[in-house]
């Protein structure tokens, strides 16, 4: 099952995704894809009614109307860093998941413009793959009790300011939080409907000039191990959006670095999860 949010920000609707073309409105079902609703049971609350509505015709064409996340504001934001073997990576591989926070409200939707923060001269790009918990979760024995606890998984553009990351002291949640700084969707794909994750392509283009290409067979922590390890320090509430890392190309990766200047684009996409499109718009 693929779930979508459609409509003005702030006032989404959720469907489910049929096709490129068409959806099922399920507005009526449930209030919207936030907490109450993964705790509750999440995607499963849907299955009979969407399989009687998709039978019985009861199916709407998109239009021009804005996607939104494919979630509502999650409870938490958290991101994995240094995540994937390949070029430019040196470095040893961390003994364990290099974590980092993002403020809830960074969260937008797939296609919505990215704006660059006051003061920004290194405001980069990373396509990833993220996650989205199901089930309140501490202390997770095994990856077997983290899989059974992840609703779905979503295509994420986790854009980062570099100088504010590694230059103004204290924590990366400072280059991880502006505004915009979370594209997210345009669907949330259930585990049965995207299937295995290990070798999902992940690509991104910087003006039309392919920037990443790789796949998550090159990833050090799988979804399943990065979720029981957060378990073990915090709780993973339902809802909540997990970034998994970057494949190699960000602007940081280039030789010279380049970053983002307004009037730039972005497009991304994942094998199952869809495609990104954002304009990068100056802060105001």
């Amino acid at each position: 099952m693929q779930l979508m949010r459609i409509g003005p920000s702030g006032h989404e609707r959720p469907v489910v995704r049929v096709d490129e073309h068409t959806y099922i409105d399920v507005s009526d079902l449930v209030e919207d894809y936030n907490q109450a609703f993964f705790a509750a049971g999440g995607p499963r609350l849907l299955d009979e009614a969407v399989s009687a509505r998709r039978a019985s015709g009861a199916i709407h064409r998109f239009g021009t109307e804005r996607v939104g996340a494919p979630i509502v504001r999650p409870h938490q934001i958290l991101g994995v860093g240094a995540n994937y073997r390949g070029p430019g990576t040196h470095a040893p591989p961390p003994r364990e998941p290099l974590v980092f926070s993002k403020a809830p409200n960074s969260l937008c939707g797939p296609h919505d413009p990215i704006c660059i923060p006051r003061g920004s001269t290194q405001t980069d790009w990373e396509v990833e793959l993220g996650i989205v918990i199901g089930t309140r979760s501490l202390y997770l024995a095994d990856d077997d009790a983290a899989t059974a606890a992840i609703a779905g998984y979503v295509l994420v553009n986790d854009i980062t300011e570099r100088s504010f990351q590694k230059e103004r002291g204290g924590q990366w949640l400072k280059g991880k939080s502006a505004p915009t700084f979370n594209p997210c969707g345009p669907w949330l794909a259930t585990a049965d409907d995207l299937g295995d994750t290990s070798d999902l392509r992940l690509w991104l283009d910087h003006n039309g000039t392919r920037r990443q290409d790789g796949t998550t067979a090159d990833i050090i922590f799988s979804p399943a191990h990065i979720v029981r390890h957060l378990s073990q320090f915090m709780v993973l509430e339902p809802g909540d959006l997990i970034n998994t890392g970057t494949p190699f190309g960000a602007g940081k990766d280039l030789n010279p670095p380049q970053y983002l200047s307004p009037g730039d684009t972005l497009t991304c996409g994942g094998d199952g999860l869809g495609s990104q499109r954002q304009t990068v718009t100056a802060a105001p």
